[in-house]
């Protein structure tokens, strides 16, 4: 952790040419050697030096691009400023106005494609580090011990349940209840934070950070509830008609795994990736010594990853962590479409993750005890664009060949979990299985209750869940304040 004791300040009294030709600041890291076989925080956060340095490099735009692309609205120019001017406290305050998470978006937040992308600095260089910033707002917040609460208004005598308790939950329930309202989260596992604990390793977002995000959020007043799975020990009719809650939010996510309908996937050795990281994470493999083993083991073991995007990038180098002998990204186009983070690729680079790309699984294939012993994939090759822009791929006629593995993990993608709909006839779906809400106002066809994050959208980021999220919880709110629903 770097030193948080902050310098003075210094006047910013550099020309805009000067602020301009100043180089990025570059984020501290674990060595590569070292971090592939632990599941300590790979980056390692900015000191006030390098922060002030960062901050200075911000040519404070009169329409700031950064602020429109980030899903929150975090008045981002002024908590730059606060932090150029040492006001780190104030800077943590102002930035809890719009996210009452920075501490986790800091961390696995997209800043390249949202605010980063924004930044007018981007255009013809490097974007100001706007998640660096974040993360060493909240960092030094956190350290200093003094966590804001931001102003409460008075109690309105509404009471808000709240199914789930990832991002979208979180950050509706920070909203909420903020404006007055008594707010309950039901969370189904054990452990709160959704898929901020059970999706996300230990090595980019320590559950510590996550667990004190979420007692802040028990200081202003929410309340939490585990082991209740809304659906089954209760349905969204019993909170509203027994429980007395006037409003419901639906923020489930979308936890239902696919897989690739091909031979084989009922072998020992095939995950999801999301019971694969699910098991790591929740049931503590990456402390071996500490807990009995709940995944197969990886230790000596080649491990395929089947995927592009964060969630295979996090299984793959989960895998080698756990002392996989190989680890393998499987992946149907090419490096440039990978849907992963770009930072997230370069580490696993990095860590000696091996890519084999414009490559797709045909079977997998086991031994006559039903245990995994490779992958049989076919060669593919980029086509026309398809309705999103991107290259469909195209399998390559006799270009099969095998991949030895042990492990496999399946993370291409996740649906919707049909059990919250299952259980209330009159809310609304897609064929999908996606929750049909007004976009506005995140209302659903059910009187009183809402929806929002990957159980209306399908799979998205953190920073879009939470910013489903506060737009869930604004229209959670006019609606208790005015009674309206149409």
């Amino acid at each position: 952790m770097p030193d948080m004791n902050p310098a003075a300040p210094a006047k910013n009294d550099l020309p805009l040419k000067e602020r301009m030709k100043i180089a990025r600041t570059r984020m501290p890291e674990q060595d590569p050697a070292v971090r592939a076989c632990n599941f300590l925080e790979v980056n390692l956060g900015l000191d006030p030096a390098a922060a002030a340095n960062e901050a200075t490099r911000c040519i404070s735009c009169p329409k700031p691009g950064c602020m429109m692309q980030c899903p929150v609205n975090v008045k981002i120019d002024q908590v730059i400023a606060l932090v150029y001017a040492g006001e780190y406290l104030k800077a943590a305050a102002k930035m809890r106005e719009d996210n009452i998470l920075p501490a986790i978006t800091g961390r696995v937040c997209p800043q390249e494609t949202q605010c980063e992308g924004g930044c007018a600095l981007g255009k013809k260089g490097n974007s100001v580090a706007i998640g660096y910033i974040e993360r060493f707002i909240a960092d030094y917040e956190r350290i200093s011990g003094q966590l804001g609460v931001p102003p409460m208004a008075p109690p309105s005598g509404k009471k808000v349940a709240i199914v789930g308790s990832g991002p979208t939950a979180l950050s509706a329930a920070g909203d909420l209840i903020q404006k007055g309202h008594r707010v309950r989260v039901f969370e189904a596992l054990h452990e709160l934070g959704g898929v901020l604990v059970y999706g996300i390793p230990e090595f980019r977002l320590p559950k510590d950070i996550v667990r004190l995000e979420i007692d802040n959020l028990r200081k202003m007043g929410v309340e939490f509830e585990t082991n209740v799975v809304v659906g089954k020990s209760v349905t969204i009719d019993g909170l509203m008609n027994e429980e007395g809650y006037s409003a419901v939010l639906v923020a489930t996510g979308a936890g239902l795994p696919q897989f690739l309908n091909v031979p084989g996937e009922h072998l020992n050795g095939v995950y999801s990736a999301n019971e694969f990281l699910t098991r790591v994470n929740l049931m503590r493999a990456y402390k071996p010594d500490e807990y009995d083993e709940p995944v197969y083991d990886c230790r000596g073991k080649d491990v395929v990853v089947v995927g592009g995007g964060n969630v295979a990038m996090d299984a793959v180098r989960t895998s080698k962590r756990l002392g996989a002998r190989t680890a393998t990204i499987v992946y149907r186009r090419s490096e440039v479409e990978l849907p992963a983070r770009r930072e997230e690729v370069h580490h696993a680079h990095e860590e000696g993750v091996e890519f084999r790309m414009l490559s797709n699984p045909v079977e997998l294939l086991g031994d006559e005890k039903g245990w995994l012993t490779g992958v049989r994939c076919i060669r593919m090759e980029l086509g026309e664009p398809d309705v999103k822009g991107r290259r469909r791929p195209i399998e390559v006629k006799g270009s099969e060949f095998d991949i030895p593995a042990q492990v496999a993990v399946i993370g291409i993608g996740t649906t919707s979990n049909p059990l919250i709909q299952s259980t209330t006839p009159d809310l609304k779906t897609n064929k999908w299985g996606y929750i049909i809400v007004d976009p506005e106002t995140a209302r659903t066809s059910k009187r009183g209750v809402f929806a929002g994050g990957d159980i209306v959208t399908g799979s998205a980021t953190v920073i879009l869940a939470m910013g489903a999220g506060r737009k869930a919880a604004k229209g959670i709110d006019d609606y208790l304040r005015t009674g309206e629903w149409a």
